[in-house]
């Protein structure tokens, strides 16, 4: 009588350990759905970086009057063109490379340019050396979009940085 009671408890236990465990999710799945979530971060960083360099690359000729009082003297207008240029070798480092160097180096771009734009936007930090007093605290069409675009750019590359390691060859 006692083997019929012990056996019905580890038929018990055996069903409840089997309907309380979860499937184990597929590594081919969690690895495609990694990858996929890498590349969409990937290209939407890439857009947002685009979307930057292009607006600075536009507003440029506008500025270039702003100079500041050291010499040489910059204009605002080449710190833009700057800001253009590095935003596109950011992202082609990242569409060409795909290492974890080339979000980090996206990152710092996109973030640095709205941390200016923010700092420049509220406050007035004036002038000093070569670079000129870039307050304004205007917020028109242009200074919005890069704004947001820097935002996007800079958040989609820092979830880039934050997302494990891949296995395969994209990331080493």
């Amino acid at each position: 009588m006692s083997r019929r009671s012990h056996t019905n408890r580890d038929a018990v236990d055996v069903r409840t350990a089997d309907v309380d465990r979860a499937p184990e999710p597929s590594p081919v799945r969690g690895r495609a759905g990694s990858a996929a979530t890498r590349q969409v971060l990937t290209l939407v960083t890439a857009a947002g970086l685009g979307v930057d360099a292009y607006v600075h690359w536009q507003l440029a000729p506008g500025f270039d009057t702003l100079t500041g009082t050291g010499s040489p003297h910059i204009s605002q207008g080449q710190l833009f063109r700057l800001e253009a240029a590095l935003c596109l070798i950011a992202m082609l480092l990242l569409l060409l490379t795909r290492h974890r160097l080339a979000a980090l180096v996206a990152f710092l771009i996109a973030a640095g340019g709205l941390a200016a734009v923010l700092l420049y936007g509220h406050i007035d930090v004036g002038g000093f050396g070569p670079l000129p007093d870039m307050y304004d605290p205007l917020w028109y069409p242009e200074k919005t979009i890069s704004a947001l675009a820097e935002a996007v750019a800079a958040l989609a590359a820092l979830c880039l940085l934050l997302m494990p390691s891949a296995t395969s060859d994209t990331d080493s």
